[in-house]
């Protein structure tokens, strides 16, 4: 594999920040989800803490959208783990379809992305 195909030591270190912050941030996220379900069994619904929604300030989540959204956190935590093994393995940011270097800017914004805008876009 050419240089080219690969990100620098100094590259990977800054996204590696970045997965470990994020990672921090969705471990936070699903042990709120976690209590929430947890205190939803309670039946102290009127006293328990809830998780809400904060970007558009919707009403407390139903018991099945609170699961729903733990399981999508656990996945994504998955996928952060993985995205740090690959950082290891200096594999990281290789488009799995392509072979080519996914871009720093998508990269940014999902860490734990394996394909190129241009190979997700024909996957479709």
């Amino acid at each position: 594999m050419s240089e080219k195909n690969k990100y620098s030591d100094a590259d990977l270190e800054e996204f590696k920040t970045l997965i470990e912050g994020k990672l921090s941030e969705a471990r936070n996220d699903l042990e709120l989800l976690a209590a929430a379900i947890s205190n939803d069994n309670n039946g102290t619904d009127d006293t328990s803490p809830s998780f809400k929604m904060m970007e558009d300030g919707s009403e407390t989540l139903s018991r099945e959208e609170t699961s729903q959204l733990a399981v999508r956190q656990e996945k994504f935590i998955i996928s952060l783990n993985n995205a740090l093994i690959r950082i290891k393995n200096k594999t990281y940011g290789i488009c799995r379809e392509t072979g080519n270097l996914i871009s720093k800017e998508r990269l940014r914004v999902v860490p734990h992305a394996t394909l190129s805008i241009e190979a997700k876009n024909k996957m479709g």
